[in-house]
């Protein structure tokens, strides 16, 4: 902003006094949140056992040291479990996430008071919820297995698609939608040649980059029960078989590495 100093010269300064202020305020009330929740978790760590931490750490690296590769060979059926879950999860959330989308993006949405209301319930309902709070609670009404898992992954979808999706929906050019409707094209035709046509290519990439993260996740829901590589490491931490463990690591990260790559090539292919 301009001012005049005292000698009636015109200067320039960054902000005026009122702006200085509250970025200072703003800046002083962030730090004092910042130690005092410093000083609960001080307060509340046993620095005995964090101080250990580095001896029993390299302790532990010793006992998985070297991996049990032989185990590998009771690995590929819960592996293929995992990308069950992470596939068939994936596909049962683009099936409810789509028209959710669509009744919740603005420009799509029926002409109805409670319909966008309801469907943003739902997304944010279903993001607000991790993948694994909802697997422990679906082995306890489903029982033990890969369908919790796949229901888990699908619910938690749910709400990530849906949300990408209705805003991509939302930034559409209007003009094509315009130009459509003053041909007289019905609703469903509108959505079939105006709006599906320019977010195919950010569903596409939304859909793909959802089922990476659901290959990652779909490898830790056996913890609670849910089948795949989780109940595999589940199994081997109970029995100390550190060995095992540091196979199941190595084998858990080569499956990320290798849907990471695939992801990217998907994503590369269809944007």
């Amino acid at each position: 902003m301009a001012v005049f100093t005292r000698d009636g010269e015109l200067t320039w300064r960054r902000r005026d006094r009122r702006e200085a202020l509250q970025r200072w305020m703003a800046s002083f009330a962030f730090v004092t949140l910042l130690l005092l929740c410093w000083q609960v978790i001080a307060e509340r760590t046993l620095w005995d056992f964090v101080l250990d931490a580095p001896a029993q750490g390299a302790d532990l690296v010793g006992r998985m040291i070297p991996p049990d590769l032989p185990y590998l060979q009771r690995l590929w059926r819960p592996l293929w479990d995992t990308f069950n879950m992470a596939t068939l999860g994936t596909l049962i959330a683009i099936v409810f996430a789509t028209p959710l989308a669509f009744l919740a993006a603005r420009n799509t949405t029926p002409r109805f008071p409670l319909i966008r209301p309801i469907a943003l319930l739902i997304i944010v309902a279903s993001r607000s919820i991790n993948s694994l709070i909802w697997a422990l609670l679906l082995v306890l009404i489903l029982g033990p297995g890969v369908l919790a898992g796949v229901i888990a992954i699908a619910l938690r979808s749910i709400g990530f698609i849906g949300k990408l999706l209705y805003e991509a929906i939302e930034e559409i050019d209007t003009r094509s939608v315009e130009a459509i409707t003053a041909t007289g094209a019905s609703p469903g035709q509108l959505r079939a040649y105006a709006v599906v046509p320019q977010i195919m290519p950010a569903f596409a990439g939304i859909s793909v980059y959802r089922w990476d993260i659901n290959i990652r996740e779909a490898t830790v829901l056996g913890l609670v029960g849910a089948g795949g590589l989780g109940l595999e490491l589940m199994a081997s931490v109970n029995t100390l078989a550190w060995g095992r463990v540091s196979t199941l690591f190595l084998l858990i990260l080569a499956t990320v590495l290798i849907s990471e790559w695939v992801s990217a090539r998907l994503r590369a292919a269809v944007t």
